[in-house]
């Protein structure tokens, strides 16, 4: 997973921060699904890796439960976290089980369950 991630990291599109970051989705049914974050001069416009994976499972048919694991990779030598845009989409189409193994750019990793990360999510629960 660590050579994948590292050769997606290169497919990222960020002239901005030069912080790319790459993820590789891996679904139930053993299918690998992958984004990397595309930055835009209108920063709101930007879209994070974990945001552009999980849209195009969506787009590609997967639902709701049919994720396995998160990988993400940063370029950088220090291991971080999802921002708290991206842990939102995670909750809202992971299991609190699902792992999220987080990687710097040479291997190292952190691992969290969605339940660790996404500890107070706003879910459908909180529309009611």
């Amino acid at each position: 997973m660590v050579e994948k991630l590292q050769n997606l990291l290169n497919k990222a599109y960020a002239p901005y921060s030069n912080f790319r970051v790459a993820c590789i989705l891996e679904m139930n049914d053993g299918k690998e699904i992958c984004g990397v974050n595309v930055e835009n001069a209108s920063f709101g416009g930007t879209i994070c890796a974990e945001r552009n994976a999980i849209t195009t499972a969506i787009t590609s048919g997967y639902k709701k439960g049919d994720f396995k694991t998160i990988n993400i990779m940063v370029d950088s030598n220090k291991i971080s976290t999802c921002c708290f845009i991206c842990r939102q989409v995670i909750s809202e189409f992971c299991s609190n089980e699902v792992i999220i193994n987080c990687f710097n750019n040479v291997g190292d990793k952190q691992v969290f369950t969605v339940k660790e990360l996404c500890v107070y999510p706003f879910n459908e629960e909180d529309l009611k």
